[in-house]
């Protein structure tokens, strides 16, 4: 892996909280991803499921965590599964976790390797009345393709039809939501390699560069600052693409006089930063273009002050959307015969600000955590409202990564970033 080892104290804790939660005499298990073909020999990179990666650290496929903390034999309530190594494997693949480098990384004293899960697993069973199993229940998943985690699913259910089954979804869903200081400061050094991509990319942009060009302007500064790359699929979107929500193609010339909305981050360990910025291809925004991008900047600025203990996530954005149609209003883009003849299902404001707010991030982009329950201490959500004109051939959207604290604003994450109009002017052309 590209980045420096994580303390193994942060996965202890992890799997202090998580089996806090297991019922008496039960075991929870964890499976690595598969490695996915694309076709002949070819695969796709290796991506660790995040959950196990939360809970014991391990970033190698064919591993499993299994949890029984009411095991009689003290040495199997916390047991790491790692694939065998040997020197062949060495040669041809690099380096694998040994029992000693698993047990470092994890903090967990019992390793053993994935031949030996059948029999340890049905032994431990015969102690055990409840097994989890980990399903992916986020409110955004739409997994089409079988998983490791599936087919071990299917497999214990058919074997074990005598034990209970119960998830762990909705415990992850508790206790990943809420960041140790660790994670907080893995995701603020995310937000760091991504700082540096953006300042090098307001160095580079002129018209007449191609959006796939500053898309590899960020790759070069992520991975030269030990990241794997982007966090999720980049959107750099010039003029018109950046009504195209999802704009991926990166495919456009830029053009002078055009705004270029930029939506994409660094990874770093496995953790996510989620940024947007819009900027001016010219050096310079008009006077149309500041106006709206300052309305945008209200509506973020605002919208951070609501994420304090105790906020509800859907009461948040319909408050987020009460400010963005006075915004719109202002800019003429609504009147009040708008605002009066709405749809409550679908507010008027909605015709130029069609998305969500704020999502919690972490281990993934869109993360785990709690959203029907008040908002917590040390959470961590994005805040990414934005104004999209057709009409006008631009879209403006502004987004920061913030983690909400005991009392007071959020603690900004990307507070380093330049985000006011004076600043990235002037950085774009000195």
């Amino acid at each position: 892996m590209k980045y420096d080892q994580i303390d193994s104290k942060l996965f202890v804790k992890n799997r202090k909280k998580f089996t806090a939660y297991m019922r008496p005499k039960s075991i929870a298990v964890f499976n690595s991803n598969d490695i996915y073909p694309i076709g002949a020999d070819s695969t796709l990179p290796f991506e660790q499921d995040r959950d196990i990666f939360y809970l014991s650290g391990a970033d190698q496929e064919e591993t499993v965590l299994l949890l029984f903390p009411d095991a009689m034999d003290s040495k199997h309530r916390e047991i790491l599964f790692v694939r065998e190594t040997n020197d062949h494997i060495a040669v041809w693949e690099g380096a694998k976790l040994t029992k000693e480098k698993a047990t470092e990384v994890s903090g967990i004293e019992t390793i053993y390797w994935l031949s030996d899960f059948d029999k340890i697993f049905f032994d431990l069973m015969t102690e055990a009345d409840t097994i989890y199993f980990n399903t992916n229940e986020h409110y955004r998943q739409a997994v089409e393709t079988q998983t490791r985690e599936d087919r071990f699913i299917e497999k214990v259910k058919k074997e074990y039809p005598a034990h209970q089954w119960a998830k762990s979804n909705p415990i992850l869903q508790k206790i990943r939501g809420v960041k140790e200081p660790e994670e907080i400061a893995i995701m603020q050094r995310a937000c760091d390699i991504t700082e540096k991509g953006f300042r090098r990319v307001l160095g580079f942009v002129r018209p007449g560069v191609w959006e796939h060009e500053i898309e590899a302007e960020y790759l070069h500064e992520f991975i030269r600052n030990r990241s794997k790359g982007f966090a999720y699929s980049p959107i750099i979107a010039s003029g018109g693409n950046a009504n195209v929500l999802h704009y991926i193609e990166n495919n456009q010339q830029t053009k002078a006089g055009d705004l270029i909305l930029m939506d994409l981050a660094a990874e770093y360990a496995n953790y996510s930063s989620d940024m947007t910025r819009t900027i001016p291809v010219s050096g310079k925004f008009t006077e149309r273009q500041k106006e709206v991008y300052r309305a945008v900047l209200r509506v973020k600025d605002e919208a951070t002050k609501m994420l304090v203990p105790g906020t509800i996530w859907a009461e948040y954005h319909k408050e987020v959307g009460k400010l963005m149609t006075s915004e719109l209003l202002g800019l003429g883009l609504l009147d009040k015969a708008d605002v009066q003849n709405e749809d409550p299902e679908w507010p008027a404001y909605k015709k130029y600000f069609m998305h969500g707010t704020s999502h919690h991030i972490g281990l993934n982009t869109h993360d785990y955590g709690e959203l029907k329950t008040p908002m917590k201490a040390n959470m961590v959500f994005t805040v990414e409202p934005g104004i999209y004109i057709p009409a006008e051939g631009m879209g403006i959207r502004l987004e920061d990564d913030v983690v909400i604290q005991e009392k007071g604003e959020p603690f900004n994450l990307m507070r380093n970033i330049p985000i006011e109009i004076e600043e990235i002017e002037e950085l774009m052309n000195n």
